[in-house]
């Protein structure tokens, strides 16, 4: 067996558009795919802006079960990292735009990490690693 990659990961939502705002909008994601399927549904793609990682399939919660896993797809752990080149820069220009930190940024031996909530309270690590 050669896998070969984890390239989508499906994030359920709310609401298309708003799920679409946020990452777009406020993360500075790429947008790759915005295509109505059948029923209502769509397949919305994003993905960090020039990221070599996984993209977010946004899936809009379909019935009560998929309403009750948003924002908890992780069970309250951290389940998403962004890594970043730059953490001063990309920490104050979220700020900016609204973006809701948990924490005040740390300096770990791994590098400098601030846990941020989505919307709908998924968390994420924002990272930029030690130089090795």
């Amino acid at each position: 067996m050669t896998i070969q990659s984890l390239f989508l990961v499906t994030l359920v939502v709310d609401d298309y558009d708003r799920a679409k705002a946020f990452y777009c909008d406020s993360l500075g994601f790429d947008c790759l795919q915005d295509e109505p399927q059948p029923e209502g549904k769509r397949w919305v793609v994003v993905k960090p802006r020039g990221g070599d990682g996984a993209a977010f399939l946004l899936a809009q919660a379909a019935d009560e079960t998929q309403r009750a896993a948003i924002g908890n797809q992780t069970g309250g752990r951290v389940g998403f990292f962004l890594k970043t080149d730059d953490f001063a820069r990309d920490h104050a220009a979220m700020l900016a735009v609204g973006v809701r930190f948990l924490e005040e940024p740390r300096h770990e031996v791994y590098g400098t990490v601030a846990v941020f909530a989505d919307p709908y309270g998924n968390t994420f690590d924002l990272i930029q690693h030690t130089a090795a």
